[in-house]
């Protein structure tokens, strides 16, 4: 192990080497220009799952008589923290005036607070849904408190709309909030109608292009995704195209399922753990794959379909 390692005689070759790298690879730095923050778009995050969820997150101890006030500092906090941050979104771009991003980014927090009212709504929805389609959950409570799905909806709903708002940056920067936070992977181009779950919900992922209509399950591990890329005469991608599939309602993804391409899962259709599906399939179908084959070696020979181990109860 080296200690006390003195640098000092290669300071100047040091910064003098990376400094030229940072003008040869400038798609890596923001020199000169300010640019929008993780830490305060997590900041931005919390604010609004404290507004949305009173007393399941920030404070514990919600009194009725204090909710008015309350609601006024958090919109107060949500309202200067996100016009900032949007403004820096929109003026990291480096196209238009500062006017019109201060325009951009002061009807957008307009937009956004009006809506959350909505976004409520919608994600009561998804959370009687994860009750409903969960035996395990006690109440919704619990739901509320402990489901990843519930943290990646919630970010995936603000998410959308500031998509919608044709919003740079912040999205994705939030949707990978969500990612990291639960290991669901929402991009927030994707359209998701009402009462949708995630159960478990650890390593899904949901594509750009994706439609999802209403009252949809998913289980751990599904993919929807894409399959294929078109590619221009210089070889670069098509992008803007739909390329995942389309949900329509009432529809069940077990874990581990890959649908892939622009092909529609019909009304009702049930699609089994671990199917690998680039098809359509009807309105009411289930696809489901093989079941694994059993080889027995000679130690377990005696194994039957009936076998019952000495342990059980």
């Amino acid at each position: 192990m080296i200690n006390n390692i003195d640098i000092n005689h290669k300071i100047d070759s040091l910064v003098a080497a990376l400094f030229d790298n940072y003008l040869a690879l400038n798609r890596l730095q923001h020199i000169d220009c300010q640019m929008p923050s993780r830490d305060k778009v997590n900041a931005i995050i919390e604010l609004f799952f404290e507004t949305i969820y009173p007393g399941f997150f920030g404070s514990a101890n919600v009194k009725k008589q204090e909710i008015g006030q309350l609601l006024r500092n958090q919109i107060g906090a949500i309202a200067n923290l996100f016009y900032q941050q949007i403004y820096l979104c929109f003026a990291s771009r480096k196209t238009g005036s500062d006017e019109s991003h201060e325009n951009h980014a002061r009807q957008v927090t307009l937009m956004v607070l009006e809506a959350l009212p909505l976004i409520r709504e919608r994600l009561s929805l998804d959370i009687i849904s994860a009750y409903k389609g969960d035996p395990a959950a006690q109440d919704t409570d619990e739901i509320v408190f402990s489901y990843p799905s519930v943290i990646a909806m919630t970010i995936y709903r603000l998410a959308h709309l500031l998509w919608e708002l044709k919003v740079p940056l912040m999205p994705r920067m939030m949707s990978e909030s969500a990612h990291s936070r639960t290991g669901i992977d929402i991009h927030p181009g994707a359209q998701i109608g009402k009462g949708f779950f995630i159960d478990h919900g650890t390593g899904v992922v949901i594509g750009e292009t994706a439609v999802i209509g209403d009252n949809c399950k998913l289980y751990q591990g599904v993919t929807l995704g894409a399959i294929s890329f078109p590619h221009d005469e210089e070889g670069l991608i098509i992008r803007g195209h739909k390329r995942h599939p389309t949900l329509e309602d009432d529809v069940i993804v077990y874990s581990n399922a890959s649908i892939l391409g622009n092909v529609i899962i019909g009304k009702g259709a049930t699609i089994g753990g671990g199917v690998f599906l680039t098809s359509s399939v009807p309105p009411g179908c289930t696809v489901s794959s093989k079941p694994a084959e059993l080889k027995y070696r000679n130690r377990c020979s005696v194994l039957s379909r009936g076998y019952v181990p000495d342990f059980a109860i």
